[in-house]
């Protein structure tokens, strides 16, 4: 069931949920042996942090690392209670005040960027737009544009905006950066996951989905990598040009005064010819010799930086290769 965000986003969100519930918010089960870590991570980015688990588990088999997948202010939330998680997967670095509260509590924190990701917008492989500009995103999630005849001449009807999560940073990133803050007009609605938006936009014509880019490069497309074989492409200085997943089509998108459009490809991060994109952050408040640092050791190192690489987002310390794409 779709959940409109018409008035959702204009109010505050509800009451972040008790941090004895975390264990019930995705990730893997649980397990009963000690020397684990949890990790709080947007759900935005489960893809690429369940392979950079599976990678850092089958390097190092005696450690468990469980990832829980919820909205961001849920994440930042989880980390500030000072529990049981003690690492997080944001797109914003922790405030001077949310730090300062921390190691008033003697925590050591540790952040770093980590990636630097770009949102794709999505639509069915039978819609004839290839491109839109800020404006026009900005004007459709208004509501002020609300046909696919009023970007270009079409046979399409309505516009239908999804979104992955009504909560998730997705939105936020649109409401802020996009709109200025203004709501969101009656044609944009939420799924409940990343997968969803997909089947929303492949069963109508009419759709336009918002997502992670690393949610429709290769890793969605044809057979996927084995731990293994992601653990030896960690391992190789070389990578590859990943292509888009071909069930939906990804628009171009080109920033205001701007002549030409782009999709967003790693290159097209890399110098910010792309116009859509945030920066992703990791936090850790476990101290040296555990599970949970030694984790955001390899996440933010060459290894973990290398699988990021390969999920199609901008790594944030391993240059791109840069490749002839359209």
């Amino acid at each position: 069931m779709r959940k409109s965000l018409t008035d959702v986003i204009a109010r505050p969100c509800a009451a972040l949920l008790a941090v004895a519930m975390l264990a019930a918010c995705g990730g893997k089960k649980e397990p009963k042996a000690p020397g684990i870590a949890k990790i709080a991570c947007d759900e935005s980015f489960e893809s690429i942090m369940e392979q950079e688990v599976n990678v850092y588990e089958y390097i190092y088999p005696k450690e468990d690392v469980i990832a829980l997948y919820m909205p961001e202010n849920e994440a930042v939330d989880s980390i500030m209670a000072m529990g049981s998680v003690k690492g997080a997967v944001i797109t914003r670095p922790l405030t001077e005040k949310e730090v300062a509260y921390l190691r008033s509590n003697k925590k050591i924190v540790h952040q770093q960027k980590i990636a630097v990701d770009a949102l794709a917008l999505i639509v069915n492989p039978e819609n004839p737009v290839e491109i839109l500009s800020k404006k026009d995103i900005a004007e459709i999630l208004a509501g002020d544009v609300t046909r696919w005849d009023q970007v270009e001449p079409c046979r399409l009807g309505e516009i239908d905006v999804i979104f992955d999560h009504q909560g998730s940073s997705t939105v936020k990133y649109m409401r802020d950066s996009i709109m200025g803050g203004h709501p969101f007009g009656p044609n944009v609605s939420a799924v409940k996951s990343n997968p969803d938006v997909f089947k929303a936009v492949a069963a109508n014509k009419n759709a336009v989905g918002v997502i992670g880019v690393s949610w429709v490069s290769s890793d969605l497309s044809g057979r996927q990598k084995s731990v293994e074989e992601l653990a030896q492409s960690v391992e190789r200085s070389d990578t590859t040009a990943l292509e888009f997943n071909s069930d939906v089509k990804v628009l171009k998108i080109r920033g205001n005064n701007e002549v030409t459009a782009y999709k967003p490809y790693q290159a097209y991060i890399f110098d910010g010819s792309y116009p859509l994109y945030r920066s992703v952050y990791m936090v850790s408040t476990a101290p040296g010799g555990t599970v949970t640092h030694r984790f955001y050791s390899f996440v933010t190192g060459f290894q973990g930086q290398k699988i990021i690489q390969l999920t199609g987002i901008l790594p944030a310390t391993v240059r791109p290769r840069m490749v002839q794409v359209e």
